[in-house]
């Protein structure tokens, strides 16, 4: 919203992201920019390849957990390993950070809807929820945010291409 009132619609580079923040930062400008994509890196890096690990290892049946040490966990640990390297590997590629950046949010978007979706159908029954089964004030929010991100993927594709 900053940077579309001050007429910056189009970003291409990190340069120019980092450019853009001018009006806000001044001359910290590229150092706001630079902590923030750091800091930002150091956040989710380990998150990511936490929660990967933990996916793989409970879909191939591993021992899973930071509590375990690595020799009773190998598999876990390696993953964790493997998601790190990958991540600091995509920054010596060619890949473009912001186009990535674009089309990630594209995807998580599209596909939050049917897990939300999912989410909300299981959670409003008592077979899969027990005690924890939503009361309708929740159910109705979830539902409301499930059909804006419906919304949101059909006007999506409404607009696709112009």
């Amino acid at each position: 919203a900053t940077l579309h009132a001050h007429g910056i619609t189009d970003i291409q580079t990190s340069a120019q992201a980092a450019e853009a923040l001018r009006p806000i930062a001044g001359p910290f400008a590229f150092a706001v920019f630079a902590v923030g994509i750091i800091g930002t890196g150091l956040l989710a890096l380990p998150v990511l390849a936490g929660s990967s690990a933990y996916a793989l290892g409970e879909m191939f049946g591993w021992h899973v957990g930071l509590a375990r040490k690595p020799r009773k966990a190998k598999a876990f640990y390696v993953a964790i390993a493997v998601a790190t390297l990958v991540g600091v590997a995509l920054n010596f590629s060619p890949i473009d950070p912001i186009k990535a950046l674009f089309w990630s949010a594209v995807i998580n978007g599209l596909v939050a809807v049917p897990i939300m979706a999912t989410m909300m159908h299981l959670s409003s029954h008592r077979a899969a929820m027990g005690d924890f089964k939503l009361y309708a004030g929740l159910k109705i929010m979830g539902w409301v945010a499930t059909l804006v991100m419906a919304a949101a993927a059909v006007g999506l594709f409404a607009t696709w291409g112009g």
